[in-house]
């Protein structure tokens, strides 16, 4: 943000030079990116008055011009063709230096001498993009009140120096003149002068001009405040005026244009000035765009509009968009002669997307992205009347109308000294601190050992009693504060339990072949369409991001599925014919809506794969990993009600009650939405429980002294029974002789009943105590089958 010192000087008196002023500013939390000195270079270039001008006798387009520059006349030759008799004009002297290092000297021109130049703006350094349009071509001509023979530099302001701030997001206080006296005063422990706004004279009333103001859309639009002034005069601005506006960035236009702009840059509120004769019954509406509407800015683009945008209409259509521009059929012309003020607060985000929607940034649009004061809205407004009164452009009209829908209460801040002395280390006196608060307007006092601090509305950013530490400590001056070693017990580091265990499932991850994905934490809200997820489901109940990137990272996961499938699309997209994914990542849940605490943030294992894979190499890799972090004795419970994944090919993981886990193929739908045309199957494991349930300590069994004995069985089941009812049966009345059942075949077809399955298992018994008999083998092996034919009806396959 460029900051004229000569107009900041107007709120805060200060002797010191502009460099140290930079340099305090800068170590107060105001950082300077540069200093430019609008002299550079402009000497012995005076004004004059074009007396008379006469054609060259040898050249066509010369001509020859005397000057009057108060204590002599000059005869200068110039090319010039926008001049004539009685202009005014800067004159370059014989001597006169120029930027560039150009120095003017007697010449002579096809024959004729010539005692100096008629120079242009731009051969005054004064940059092409804040000159007025009118005077962007050929001489620049000067106001006629001007005192010939006056230094151009005085005459125009061409001296002085200029500060470019970088404002940070999180200040837009900041993002004017009288945001930046404030952060001077305070730094060099001055008052600031603010501008006094008073409206002299008042005619008639609002509501004989204006017949109505709605806000249809709340949320969009905080506050919206308008005035009327009539028999306006367009006219060019005053030179002082458009001096300001040219050294701050802006191009001077007109002076009802001006006027907006330049209280938009001291007070840091955009304005805009409607032609009200041309609304169409004469009254403003503010609501969302219809499908298909379309305005033609002021930059005379046609822009299409859609319904989440947020627009200025009057009775039958767009006249502006809300916080980026207004239209062109209701700007201010020559011919305007009642206007209406539009002073308004816009909600940040929706003045951001529409700005990325129809292209087009402007001065305002980037004040409203951050969230402005909306206290400011009817200080400005009458701010730009006053000025609008002071210059001769206009009457105001007596009333205003101001719809303010929400207005923030108060917010009280209580700090503890020694909370400020233990955040920066030194012991402040508590008058200091209440000095120091103070001279940010930030009204302070000391009452029963506590801090009180009111912050006032332009303050957003503060919020916590560290944000007040904060302030005290860069005021104070952080360069004041000696270091001291920090002196403590050196210690050797190691890492924590969790964190071990994730490293070692991350390392036998990448060992069976998975590579490692890490995805963003913020996701589209679409995405759990795009995944099925349940409309009610308690994961779409998630954390939305104030200011976010894009509509596609506007809220925090709640899942890692949607990350993962969209990683094996890209990769299916490009032409990758295996992929086998995984993600170790937080997912983020709050504890209650709206947000009032930080969200939990849960440790999630996402495993993905598609190609040379199926249900089982997922379910594999899932238990060659727990069987890595000791977990075991849990198991697989069918899954019938998650939309996101294939029925009849999905399952829970559970553990003592405990859901470790889902794993399946995911649902074609699903695939279809990604548009994959390949099965993939996916995992999402509750990381921080299988933690808990992690024994990484490693216990020996020595091998075994005694023989064992298999024997193989063939059952037929209803196809309905799950495998691990079967073995449950099987482990529990082996009597402790069953070491392991190993399913090696199933079966369903012709040679089997409808409706059955065929199951077949190998049993392997052996005892640590002593060699097995047949007789003991076949009287567990008979009491197995016995179990199985009265609990699950099961029947030996003959």
């Amino acid at each position: 943000m460029l900051v004229p010192v000569k107009w900041l000087k107007e709120y805060v008196d200060f002797e010191i030079d502009t460099k140290e002023l930079a340099d305090k500013l800068t170590i107060s939390g105001s950082h300077v990116d540069s200093i430019d000195n609008i002299n550079k270079g402009v000497e012995n270039v005076v004004v004059g008055k074009i007396l008379k001008i006469e054609k060259h006798p040898d050249a066509d387009k010369l001509v020859i011009t005397t000057i009057d520059v108060g204590s002599e006349q000059l005869q200068i030759v110039t090319g010039a063709n926008n001049i004539k008799e009685g202009d005014v004009v800067p004159v370059a002297m014989v001597g006169a230096k120029l930027p560039g290092g150009i120095k003017i000297k007697k010449g002579k021109l096809r024959g004729v001498e010539s005692f100096g130049m008629l120079c242009s703006a731009d051969e005054l350094g004064i940059p092409d993009s804040v000159v007025p349009k009118e005077l962007k071509d050929g001489i620049y001509i000067l106001d006629q009140d001007y005192e010939l023979g006056k230094d151009i530099k005085e005459v125009l302001g061409l001296y002085g120096e200029i500060i470019d701030f970088e404002i940070t997001p999180n200040r837009p206080d900041c993002l004017s003149i009288i945001g930046m006296a404030r952060e001077t005063a305070a730094t060099l422990g001055v008052d600031i002068k603010y501008p006094k706004i008073e409206i002299k004279n008042e005619e008639e009333d609002i509501n004989n001009f204006v017949n109505g103001v709605e806000v249809l859309d709340s949320d969009l639009c905080n506050r919206y405040y308008v005035r009327v002034a009539k028999d306006v005069v367009i006219k060019t601005s005053p030179y002082w005026m458009q001096r300001r506006l040219m050294e701050a960035g802006v191009r001077p236009i007109n002076n009802i244009v001006d006027i907006t702009n330049y209280v938009m840059l001291e007070l840091g509120q955009p304005l805009h000035a409607f032609d009200l004769e041309s609304l169409n019954g004469k009254k403003i509406i503010v609501r969302k765009a219809n499908e298909g509407e379309k305005l033609v800015t002021l930059d005379g683009v046609e822009r299409n509009l859609d319904e989440s945008m947020l627009v200025i209409a009057d009775d039958k259509e767009p006249i502006a968009i809300a916080g980026v521009m207004g239209g062109l059929d209701s700007e201010v012309t020559s011919d305007t002669k009642t206007i209406l003020i539009e002073s308004a607060n816009f909600n940040g985000r929706s003045v951001r997307l529409t700005s990325k929607k129809v292209g087009l940034r402007t001065e305002a649009s980037s004040k409203f992205e951050k969230n402005i004061d909306s206290n400011l809205v009817e200080i400005a407004c009458d701010r730009v009347c006053q000025l609008i009164e002071e210059t001769n452009s206009g009457k105001i009209v007596g009333g205003y109308v101001d719809i303010y829908n929400d207005k923030k209460e108060e917010k009280i801040i209580e700090l503890s000294l020694d909370k400020v002395t233990r955040l920066l280390g030194i012991s402040i006196e508590v008058n200091n601190v209440l000095d120091i608060l103070n001279s940010l307007e930030l009204k302070s006092e000391y009452k029963d050992g506590k801090i009180i601090t009111r912050v006032p509305s332009f303050r957003s950013d503060l919020e916590i009693e560290a944000d007040l530490v904060e302030e005290i400590g860069r005021i104070y001056g952080f360069d004041k504060i000696n270091p001291e070693p920090l002196i403590g017990t050196l210690t050797k580091g190691s890492k924590s339990y969790s964190r071990s265990t994730e490293d070692i499932a991350k390392s036998f991850l990448t060992g069976l072949g998975l590579n490692e994905i890490m995805t963003y934490s913020f996701i589209s809200p679409k995405s759990y369409d795009k995944i099925k997820l349940a409309p009610d489901s308690f994961k779409r109940k998630c954390v939305e991001i104030r200011n976010p990137l894009g509509e596609d990272y506007s809220v925090m996961r709640s899942t890692l599925i949607s990350n993962t499938i969209d990683v094996l699309s890209r990769n299916y997209k490009h032409g990758v014919e295996k992929a086998w994914t995984y993600e170790i990542g937080n997912i983020f849940v709050p504890r209650q809506l709206p947000i009032k605490d930080l969200p939990y943030e849960i440790r999630t294992l996402c495993i993905g794969m598609y190609g040379e894979s199926d249900f089982y190499t997922l379910k594999g890799v899932i238990e060659n990993l727990l069987d890595k972090l000791g977990i075991n004795d849990y198991e697989y419970v069918r899954e019938e009600n998650n939309d996101t994944f294939h029925p009849g090919r999905t399952a829970n993981i559970v553990k003592d009650n405990h859901l470790i886990g889902t794993l399946g193929e995911i649902h074609p739908d699903v695939i279809e939405n990604y548009g994959m045309k390949e099965r993939c199957y996916i995992a999402e494991i509750d990381f921080e429980l299988i933690v808990s349930l992690s024994n990484l300590e490693r216990k020996y069994s020595p091998l075994p002294k005694y023989p064992a004995v298999t024997r193989d069985i063939a059952l037929v089941v209803d196809k309905d029974i799950l495998v691990r009812e079967i073995e449950k049966i099987i482990k529990e009345n082996g009597k402790g002789l069953v070491e392991d059942v190993k399913l090696f075949d199933v079966y369903m077809g012709s040679q089997i009943e409808e409706g059955k399955k065929s199951i077949a298992y190998s049993i392997v018994y052996r005892s640590k105590e002593k060699t097995l008999t047949d007789e003991e083998v076949v009287k567990v092996h008979d009491n197995i089958l016995k179990q199985l034919e009265e609990k699950l009806h099961a029947a030996l396959r003959s």
